[in-house]
């Protein structure tokens, strides 16, 4: 603290920002049997994205998650609130896949399915199509605002909101039939929730792919930071071989590399050009890295131009490029004991997954006692409990359920005992239980509900009481 009467003193100081500056990445166009892969794959996600809602199963829409009903339907599969142990299975079928995936072959989800990778794929070429390749997008967002800048800017945007608003709309289509959203969606008709995520998911898919795009990859994105716990140097990965490239620099196409002491890398930055995230691979790995493998198409190109043989760049291992494996040895590698211990859980769950659904009832049963009568004593000197039993047909046909009870002697069901519930529906019947005066001791006894269908194998038991008072 400066004392009393003290003489101003000046401090020399240096000012650290703790944000880095965003600079623009402007990725190259690159073709090659990768860049074939990636847009194979962006044409395969996107036509079951958008195609699927439109694909009708019988008389209603293949795949729908109809929450106002809390019935999801998937094919020929209807499923219940109850059946949240299927959704539980398949994150975790998908959790492990991903590990055993990443294990083995790095981040190749994130290169080539990954739905942030995909999306900026479409808006990238987009942008391509209307402003021009890389060095032609440098030129026309570094000059000044003109009627063709304005008319590429604004064609662009428009072009963009399209397809994310497209693409909120087709999101929106698996809860809400897509069809009956259709009509809506055009004239103005939709609910506040409808509007509300259509107009949510489209704004995240604009600003995402559109704006943030590697940034959603390098900063926000957790699998890019757990990845590490996956990976070990017998992971395939995108790979820059140093002993071959190093040293690094140019030289004419005739020029011996060797008696001008220097490595087939030419130093030509097309690898850093056509990165996404605007990384160096030949730095090494890094976590910003998406396996997407645009440098390695782009390399394979230049080393075809001087002469030189493929594989500068490849996916290989950090074992196989210090120790110089094979392919084969390379292969054999990959199968350690995590990746085998991944792969047999992964397995064991997808069976019994397979297998609880080939063995599943079509109807589910809830039982709830009628609160308002516990327990009575009716003509004839019998003791009655009222039941409310809520059956659930999950076929797609109507079906005739029988009701039984058993657990103490004596027992009967003193209401109809027979029912119809309509495909899909759900349908809440009352059931009366009788029990001779003197049958049983007071208090709670458990009995048991048998409920047979009579159009379809299957019989579900379910636990109850039933209370004889003092």
């Amino acid at each position: 603290m400066a004392q009393p009467g003290a003489e101003p003193q000046e401090v020399d100081g240096e000012l650290v920002s703790l944000y880095q500056a965003h600079k623009k990445i402007y990725p190259r166009s690159v073709s090659g049997l990768f860049s074939k892969w990636r847009w194979g794959l962006v044409f395969l996600t996107q036509i079951i994205f958008y195609g699927l809602p439109w694909l009708d199963w019988g008389q209603r829409q293949a795949v729908l998650f109809d929450l106002g009903v809390r019935r999801f339907y998937v094919f020929g599969l209807v499923l219940y609130p109850q059946d949240f142990i299927y959704l539980t299975g398949i994150m975790v079928i998908s959790a492990l896949a991903l590990f055993l995936f990443t294990a083995v072959a790095g981040r190749q989800w994130c290169g080539y399915a990954c739905p942030q990778t995909v999306y900026t794929e479409i808006f990238l070429w987009i942008e391509k199509k209307i402003e021009g390749d890389r060095s032609a997008r440098m030129r026309l967002d570094g000059s000044p605002l003109s009627l063709t800048k304005f008319s590429r800017k604004a064609g662009k945007q428009l072009a963009w909101i399209a397809v994310a608003l497209w693409t909120g709309f087709t999101f929106v289509g698996y809860f809400t039939p897509i069809r009956e959203l259709a009509g809506l969606f055009t004239s103005f008709g939709m609910g506040p929730w409808e509007t509300f995520w259509v107009f949510f998911y489209g704004f995240a898919t604009y600003g995402n792919a559109g704006f943030m795009r590697e940034q959603v990859c390098k900063y926000m994105c957790p699998y890019a930071r757990f990845q590490s716990a996956m990976f070990d140097k017998d992971t395939l990965i995108v790979s820059y071989d140093e002993a071959r490239g190093e040293p690094r620099g140019a030289r004419s196409k005739k020029a011996d590399p060797k008696a001008l002491g220097l490595g087939s890398c030419v130093d030509c930055t097309l690898c850093v050009q056509v990165c996404p995230t605007g990384i160096d691979i030949r730095k090494g790995l890094q976590y910003e890295c998406i396996s997407c493998a645009a440098c390695i198409d782009v390399c394979d190109t230049v080393m075809d131009k001087v002469g030189y043989p493929r594989g500068l760049i490849r996916y290989s291992t950090q074992h196989a490029m210090s120790n110089g494996w094979s392919r084969a040895e390379v292969i054999r590698h990959m199968f350690r004991p995590r990746v085998l211990v991944y792969l047999s859980i992964l397995l064991a769950i997808v069976v019994t997954m397979v297998v609880s659904l080939s063995l599943r009832i079509p109807f589910k049963v809830d039982i709830v006692r009628d609160r308002g009568s516990l327990a009575r004593i009716v003509s004839g000197g019998k003791i009655e409990n009222v039941f409310r039993l809520q059956l659930m047909n999950a076929s797609e046909s109507p079906q005739r359920f029988k009701i039984s009870a058993s657990g103490l002697p004596g027992l009967t069901v003193a209401s109809e005992s027979s029912f119809v519930v309509e495909p899909t529906e759900a349908r809440w019947v009352v059931v009366n239980l009788q029990l001779p005066y003197g049958g049983a001791s007071s208090g709670s006894h458990v009995i048991h509900f048998e409920i047979e269908s009579l159009d379809s194998p299957g019989k579900l038991t379910e636990k109850s009481v039933f209370i004889v008072p003092r």
